[in-house]
């Protein structure tokens, strides 16, 4: 096969990459040159004129919960913490559809897009009767819109009745679980370097499985050689709920269950002590901090210095819709920004540390070491954002002035070396539509 024309990204406004000042020369899915200070490309290339856009590395989303698009802000749940909104939600998300599941997804992964965002995770754990093929609807709506993901089988096997949180109807059993896990990842799963879509399994929570089917999960991810993902220490309830259930901490339980390894990143990981911190740096266990949903629901601040200090990889996700409430990543660096700078102070957390979680931090997390780097080999995907919209006049460094002034919307991103997005919007894609049949698919489910 002969290679693609080669794109040279030139004379960038400022670009997230060192000895790139004259930009990147992308062929074939791949950075193949950067391109110095008064350097020219040594491979014929057609060029994009960057003149006004500052490129970043695509962001990479390491924890979501798609189909919470569909319940954002909703009143029974506004001013609870993370147990009591979780059962004034789950009736709610009881009545998901495959078609509200299609809207929702697509909302988020557009949203995601949008902003920069060019790998994301989701977290799906809600399998009502009739939406069995929740994840096969997922990877449907990746494709049209060309954006890569790694998302998560996820499960709960624990109701109400086995004194769990989640309600009889929204659990499945652990032969059918461990079943579908498996069949997701024998029809979707791609590997090396140029994947598109992967899968991970993902038991929900402490609370809402069961230790037999912990165990298990880590068993069939280890023999099917996929990633394990679960939220972890997000609040004090849980510490409380694993040691009246399990007679130990969180992490305990998880190391018991056969998850402490480099194969498991956790999202939260607000309530670890120093040593568990030093447990999590050793295992090689990663964490996404997910600063706007912890905020809203008032879970507690992800002791962030101390994690990388103990060796721990920290990456970004902006949680779920309802707990944000939004599905925006540039967004999320920002807040991760703002909240770890007000627990740590100037001299300990910059604009360029947010940048670095939601990139390279996250390709950690995720496992993609070719993702979340400007470099040569590294994948060809990129977010570019300008710097004319009114909150950025009078901006100095343009690299800090995304963070600081607020970026929220990229300009053009590129996936694979293929632009997904152009001018701010995603080709083909009716957004006043799309917004039309999402909110009616919401009140449907919010008025039962």
């Amino acid at each position: 096969m002969e290679p693609k024309r080669a794109i040279w990204i030139k004379d960038p406004l400022a670009i997230l990459a060192d000895g790139a000042e004259r930009g990147i020369v992308v062929q074939n899915g791949k950075i193949a040159e950067l391109v110095p200070r008064g350097g020219q490309p040594k491979t014929s290339a057609a060029f994009f004129e960057a003149g006004d856009h500052v490129v970043l590395p695509g962001l990479i989303n390491t924890h979501h919960h798609f189909y919470q698009t569909l319940t954002r802000a909703l009143p029974a749940a506004l001013d609870r913490e993370l147990f009591p909104w979780l059962q004034a939600l789950y009736p709610v998300w009881a009545r998901l559809t495959p078609q509200a599941l299609d809207l929702g997804v697509t909302v988020a992964m557009s949203e995601l897009l949008l902003s920069g965002c060019t790998t994301t995770t989701d977290h799906h754990y809600v399998f009502p009767a009739g939406l069995e093929d929740a994840v096969d609807i997922e990877v449907a709506v990746a494709r049209r819109l060309r954006l890569r993901v790694l998302l998560t089988r996820g499960s709960m096997n624990r109701s109400q009745r086995d004194g769990g949180l989640p309600p009889d109807n929204v659990v499945q059993d652990e032969d059918t679980i461990l079943a579908d896990s498996e069949r997701v990842v024998a029809r979707h799963h791609q590997r090396g370097e140029d994947a598109m879509v992967q899968i991970a399994l993902a038991p929900c929570s402490p609370f809402s499985v069961t230790t037999s089917l912990m165990r298990a999960t880590a068993d069939l991810a280890d023999r099917l050689d996929v990633r394990l993902h679960t939220h972890l220490a997000e609040t004090e309830d849980e510490n409380k709920f694993c040691e009246q259930m399990h007679g130990c901490r969180p992490l305990d339980y998880l190391e018991q269950c056969g998850w402490l390894n480099a194969r498991t990143w956790l999202a939260h990981g607000i309530h670890f002590n120093a040593p568990e911190m030093k447990r999590l740096g050793k295992a090689g266990t990663a964490i996404s901090h997910c600063a706007c949903s912890n905020q809203v629901l008032a879970s507690g601040c992800c002791p962030v210095c101390e994690m990388e200090e103990a060796g721990v990889a920290i990456g970004l996700g902006v949680d779920g819709s309802a707990s944000n409430d939004e599905s925006n990543l540039m967004q999320e660096v920002r807040a991760a920004f703002l909240l770890q700078r007000a627990r740590y102070g100037v001299g300990r957390v910059s604009h360029k540390d947010a940048l670095r979680w939601a990139t390279r931090g996250s390709a950690a997390c995720v496992g993609r070491p070719e993702l979340g780097d400007i470099a040569v080999g590294k994948a060809a995907d990129l977010a570019l954002f300008k710097l004319d919209e009114l909150r950025f006049s009078g901006h100095g460094d343009p690299l800090a002035a995304l963070v600081l002034c607020g970026a929220h919307r990229a300009d053009r991103v590129m996936v694979g070396g293929k632009w997904v997005v152009s001018d701010g919007a995603i080709p083909g894609l009716d957004v006043p539509d799309l917004i039309r049949r999402h909110s009616a698919a919401a009140y449907a489910m919010q008025v039962g």
